[in-house]
């Protein structure tokens, strides 16, 4: 089991606390949405997960083998080079090309092998279909395009687990849906996928077990299938 929540309170700045008796969990290759409205405590949920927001209250709060609840400041690196993160706004570096972005990320989380970066550069970008653009700045590229680098960066360290915050909200319909493709390909690999979204409509295409947050509290719910 890679994600297992159990009893978790979530707390933002150690007094407001926004989720309560948070229980949830997540295998290898699953694809999990976790929905609710705007400030519900979805992207607070998601923070706790790769140690942006603490855990100081809960019953079992274990992520990728580490146990957040006593997990030391040293080993929170080794924790976030198994996991990806993608965010709403991409948080691309505007100064650098899509390669030295890329290239950034590898060297910051130990590669030296001029050779094997650049494999690995290249291979995220076939699968993603964005090799052309190796050469580019972010701001000549697309939204699409550059949430697509980002979710390269994500899994650059062939993560275990993907967490998705919003990576829609910014994009267009037909945009949002190559977007979906592309995460729910990389499940099928085996690696999980986390992803919150407001937007209901995505779940009833692309289908993944849903939690829901609401008045604090969090419950796995059932999202029909659209016909």
């Amino acid at each position: 089991m890679l994600i297992n929540y159990k009893n978790v309170n979530i707390y933002q700045q150690q007094e407001n606390k926004v989720l309560e008796n948070v229980c949830f969990q997540v295998e290898e290759g699953e694809f999990v949405y976790i929905i609710g409205r705007v400030g519900s405590g979805k992207s607070s949920l998601l923070k706790t997960l790769y140690c942006d927001l603490d855990v100081d209250e809960a019953e079992e709060a274990n992520v990728l083998g580490y146990d957040l609840l006593t997990i030391r400041r040293k080993e929170i690196p080794a924790l976030r080079k198994q996991l990806g993160v993608v965010f709403q706004n991409f948080l691309l570096l505007n100064d650098r090309s899509v390669y030295r972005n890329l290239y950034f990320v590898l060297r910051a989380t130990g590669w030296k092998d001029k050779k094997q970066i650049d494999e690995r550069i290249n291979e995220v970008l076939a699968l993603i279909g964005l090799q052309d653009k190796i050469a580019k700045m972010p701001h000549e590229l697309s939204g699409g395009e550059q949430q697509r680098i980002a979710i390269a960066r994500a899994i650059l360290n062939h993560p275990k687990l993907i967490i998705a915050d919003e990576p829609t909200g910014n994009l267009d319909k037909e945009t949002a849906d190559n977007i979906m493709q592309l995460l729910h390909s990389i499940a099928e690999t085996g690696t999980a996928v986390i992803m919150s979204t407001h937007n209901i409509g995505l779940l009833n295409k692309y289908p993944g077990r849903a939690y829901q947050c609401q008045d604090g509290q969090i419950g796995e719910v059932t999202i029909r299938k659209a016909e």
